[in-house]
């Protein structure tokens, strides 16, 4: 089941849960907006394998959620859609063992449906395109960045591509499924996002990557030291990283950690 942030951060006195109603024991996740589609799975699937087990996702962006855990929110297990928010949570001691890769995720252009505005990635630097975005310190807004700099250096691409990119974000949106329902609802030319969200976004369509600039996200998780479902967060987490989850991951569209 899905919870706000903030509802998870009201589960128990300290960091997790391991009691919830009738006795059964409670995993609080915090996991990445873009995670939403193959997580419900995983948490049904994996509910089914251990029963008397509740798992509890609070969905929102990777930078958001750690900032919550590094305040005291009481996760169990972070699922990130990047290595640089767990890695802060293990730096700050906050972790019961190093970030461990789980999935990737490709990177997409997406734009409006049936608009011709945008038809190549170079159209990206062009006078008066919407560009939508993420806000600063969002994995996306990273990965997006990333690849804004391999296509600036393309042949036939401006020397001044980033810039014009940066001159032309109209919005900055909380996460990577934001940005990506904001072009469905027309509301922007373009933006770059995760190839998931794209997918299962209505109303969008995506343009062709040059070859050779593809970026690849890498989604990290860590259990939260001290919490009292840290053992289960750990098995789950085990669960997600193995086979059995690799299936879910590959069926929503994401591949294996780069």
């Amino acid at each position: 089941m899905a919870i706000a942030v903030l509802a998870a951060a009201g589960c128990g006195g300290a960091r997790g849960s391991t009691i919830g109603g009738a006795g059964e024991r409670v995993l609080v996740v915090f996991a990445a907006a873009s995670l939403r589609e193959p997580v419900e799975a995983a948490t049904a699937a994996y509910e089914a394998r251990n029963r008397g087990l509740a798992i509890r996702v609070a969905y929102a962006s990777s930078t958001a959620l750690r900032v919550q855990i590094e305040e005291g929110a009481p996760a169990d297990l972070f699922l990130s859609a990047d290595v640089a928010n767990p890695a802060r949570l293990e730096a700050a001691g906050l972790t019961a063992a190093p970030p461990l890769p789980f999935a990737g995720n490709r990177l997409a252009i997406v734009v409006p449906a049936g608009r011709e505005l945008v038809r190549t990635t170079r159209d990206l630097a062009a006078e008066g395109v919407a560009v939508i975005a993420a806000g600063e310190g969002v994995p996306i807004t990273g990965y997006a960045e990333q690849l804004v700099g391999r296509l600036g250096a393309l042949p036939g691409y401006p020397t001044d591509f980033a810039a014009r990119y940066a001159a032309n974000v109209v919005s900055r949106e909380d996460d990577g499924a934001a940005v990506v329902a904001k072009i469905g609802f027309g509301e922007g030319d373009a933006a770059i996002a995760y190839a998931t969200d794209a997918a299962r976004t209505p109303g969008v369509e995506t343009i062709e990557l040059p070859a050779d600039v593809e970026v690849v996200a890498t989604y990290a998780a860590v259990v939260i030291e001290g919490s009292r479902g840290a053992a289960e967060g750990r098995a789950f987490l085990e669960w997600l990283a193995g086979p059995a989850g690799m299936v879910v991951f590959d069926a929503a569209g994401f591949t294996a950690p780069p």
